[in-house]
């Protein structure tokens, strides 16, 4: 567990906490790290992305242990959207993305740097499996149903032309016809891609420290709860659906090591776009990001 904290989990976390101390040291402004977190997400994400789904191999995939994490998922949302909205009274929006902060862990950017360091790729499907899960069902599902609550008067066109535009929601819909087409990337055009995302996780994690060394760090009531649903709730819940079903250990390991690790930057990101509060998302980034460090190094 101490070996793959320090060798595997510490060195990719140290990137988030770079960037929360030389924001709080003010040596790299917030403005700064948003322009690097929209050149992380408008140039960078896309070909990583794109190079995971395409060249993934679909039929390796256990697509019962996918929808049993999925329903895992779907419990813990409605759980802490309903906890958001109905007990702690905060507005749809809100309560919308804080349930997503719950169940939409840091994978692409924080799971699977780790995973592969410790199983290599060959390894560490599973992530792969639940990385394409995240990405073309539960981020699109949270961008576009996120888009139609704040026009609700818009005509479903605008909506549709909108989100078109959404570069992350193109290059997965692109990759996985890609894949399915049985067609190879070429090797000057792989090259260049995997030049262009070889330092998509460092500079997305190093912007998402700096912006978030601008929020405070004292756990409200709702922070709280909804890190314990993260760190506690879905993970537990994952484990004990998966327990019952016919597929190999590691897929039971690894996914449940996935629900384990942090919230993911998506929620914050989605509220900043459509100017919804986010001084209780990104408490909830921290805090699970914090304490997910050790729960990762003992799953591990």
């Amino acid at each position: 567990m101490f070996e793959i904290l320090v060798n595997d989990i510490l060195p990719v976390f140290s990137v988030l906490v770079l960037g929360f101390l030389l924001g709080k040291q003010k040596v790299v402004s917030g403005d700064e790290a948003s322009t690097l977190n929209r050149i992380a997400f408008l140039v960078l994400q896309p070909p990583l992305i794109f190079l995971l789904l395409s060249q993934v191999d679909l039929a390796s995939f256990y697509y019962l242990a996918i929808l049993t994490y999925g329903a895992g998922q779907a419990v813990i949302f409605l759980a802490s959207f309903t906890l958001c909205r109905y007990v702690l009274k905060h507005d749809v929006l809100e309560s919308w993305l804080l349930a997503m902060a719950t169940i939409f862990v840091n994978s692409l950017l924080y799971i699977w740097p780790i995973s592969t360091l410790i199983y290599g790729e060959t390894g560490n499907v599973p992530i792969v499996a639940i990385l394409t899960w995240d990405a073309a069902i539960i981020f699109a599902f949270f961008v576009i149903s996120t888009d139609l609550l704040v026009h609700k008067s818009a005509s479903m066109a605008m909506s549709v032309k909108r989100l078109a535009k959404n570069p992350v929601l193109l290059t997965i819909m692109c990759a996985i016809l890609f894949n399915l087409s049985g067609l190879q990337l070429i090797a000057p055009v792989q090259t260049a891609l995997e030049f262009l995302s070889a330092g998509t996780a460092a500079i997305t994690l190093f912007a998402l420290g700096v912006i978030l060394s601008a929020t405070s760090l004292m756990p409200s009531k709702t922070v709280t709860l909804l890190s314990a649903a993260k760190l506690f709730g879905l993970p537990v819940l994952v484990a004990g659906l998966l327990g019952v079903g016919d597929w190999p250990l590691q897929w039971d390991q690894l996914l449940t090591l996935n629900a384990a690790g942090p919230s993911g930057a998506m929620a914050f990101a989605i509220a900043m776009l459509y100017g919804v509060n986010t001084a209780r998302i990104a408490p909830v980034i921290i805090w699970t990001s914090v304490l997910s460090l050790f729960t990762l190094a003992w799953l591990a």
